[in-house]
């Protein structure tokens, strides 16, 4: 369950309208749109550089968190489904999921086992259901031992789902939405099952997010993938997490699916009231 901080009322000079946040958000991009994996070296490095605005843990190694959106290294899941038997005629028709699963541990209860089980079941499911042909599933390669003792307590079973494209969709928009829906479908339906610590950071056929409750210079540390030479990007959209009004978790890291967002106090209360008075025009 979310925190949400209450502030002071109103009174003499203060008012709580004028609260705001000290989030570190930036990114590196090649203007032509060439891929390399010196953009995503040169936004480590910009991020590590902003780790003064990151909040820590009394720890003093488990972070507010923070993470990268990238687009999906072709070179390197290229590699990962030749491992699996798999080659397609291009690139675009994959898509990768970054899936958070509930924590998998020696001492998990038949309760815990059942969920961790239960969410591959719903995943692999919706994935038929929408005639997305599944691949299978990558563990994604980490180093636990850089976490904080808090972030290392509530890690997630973190996973990534290898995914192709229906063969009667032909545009990369309708591919976008039908994975949107899927990833919606999924969420459902885990929820449905009174399911905790799932969560999907991304799942996108053109986008992928690396994210978790770190520190910014344990990121890359954390996620092995990060320092592949194969992993090439024409942008990298990075931040550090200053979380001023909910708890630090794993899931709220780095906010970004498709957009830059930082959804903090200052940006927050104003998106509501838009989204409101847009709300007579909108249509599905």
């Amino acid at each position: 369950m979310s925190f949400r901080f209450q502030h002071p009322t109103a009174e003499g000079l203060y008012n709580p309208r004028y609260e705001s946040d000290a989030c570190g958000v930036g990114f590196v991009a090649d203007i032509a749109g060439h891929r390399s994996h010196q953009i995503l070296e040169r936004a480590m490095e910009a991020l590590t550089n902003l780790t003064h605005r990151g909040a820590m843990d009394a720890d003093a190694k488990s972070g507010d968190g923070a993470g990268v959106l990238t687009q999906i290294p072709h070179k390197l899941f290229r590699r990962e489904l030749e491992k699996m038997g798999y080659r397609l005629p291009r690139d675009t028709d994959l898509a990768v999921g970054m899936i958070f699963l509930p924590p998998r541990h020696d001492a998990m209860s038949v309760e815990d086992r059942i969920h961790w089980d239960r969410c591959g079941v719903i995943i692999e499911e919706v994935l038929n259901h929408y005639d997305l042909t599944f691949f299978g599933w990558r563990d994604v390669p980490i180093d636990p031992s850089v976490l904080g003792d808090k972030a290392a307590r509530e890690m997630p079973d973190i996973k990534q789902i290898l995914v192709g494209k229906p063969k009667d969709i032909k545009d990369g928009d309708e591919f976008e939405r039908v994975l949107y829906l899927a990833r919606k479908q999924i969420e459902k339906r885990v929820a449905k099952r009174g399911i905790k610590n799932f969560y999907i950071p991304s799942f996108s056929h053109r986008t992928i997010v690396y994210k978790g409750l770190f520190v910014a210079p344990q990121l890359k540390r954390f996620y092995k993938d990060l320092s592949d030479p194969s992993y090439e990007t024409a942008f990298t959209i990075y931040h550090q997490r200053y979380s001023t009004n909910t708890f630090p978790t794993w899931f709220l890291a780095h906010p970004f699916r498709m957009l830059a967002h930082n959804g903090e106090i200052n940006t927050l209360q104003g998106n509501e009231n838009w989204m409101k008075a847009r709300e007579r025009e909108m249509t599905s």
